[in-house]
């Protein structure tokens, strides 16, 4: 059945590499579909993977291989909710390790350019809460790249 409502990402060329490279990190993930060109295009060849269906944390997505002309931008990211820092490590350490960057307050890019955060509840807790208490797990996760969860809890404490 197809979604209502689906996440496109444009990928230059290789969706599917990404599309089960994220199957094989995330829970709730998978590939469900890969269909190719049924003839040469502005992006592809006639027998070239255009259209990859995958979920991610069950999030139903289409990559899209379109060639160079879109390349992603923070406009778009992933947010990945995590539970302990041993969660959040595995999946920064997933996505900078191959071949992605880090970039700053939980934010990094995969190796195909896509935006991620990979942000611990306690985090989000944090700023639901309001006030002082948001003000310095605020504080603390700027001086940040991969959040760390003992300083966001220290800094929640006071």
């Amino acid at each position: 059945m197809i979604p209502k409502n689906t996440v496109c990402i444009w990928y230059d060329r290789e969706a599917e590499q990404a599309a089960r490279f994220y199957a094989s990190v995330f829970p709730d993930s998978a590939v469900t579909a890969v269909h190719r060109s049924p003839m040469d295009n502005p992006g592809n060849r006639a027998g070239d993977v255009l259209v990859v269906h995958f979920t991610v944390c069950g999030i139903p997505c289409i990559g899209l291989n379109g060639g160079p002309r879109f390349p992603h931008s923070e406009a778009f990211s992933f947010q990945i909710a995590t539970d302990t820092q041993e969660e959040t490590d595995r999946y920064w350490n997933a996505l900078v390790g191959n071949g992605g960057r880090e970039s700053e307050c939980g934010w990094c890019k995969d190796r195909w350019g896509v935006n991620w955060q990979i942000i611990p509840r306690t985090l989000t807790e944090a700023l639901a809460a309001g006030g002082p208490e948001a003000q310095r797990a605020f504080a603390a996760m700027m001086t940040m790249r991969k959040i760390d969860v003992a300083a966001i809890d220290a800094a929640r404490r006071g």
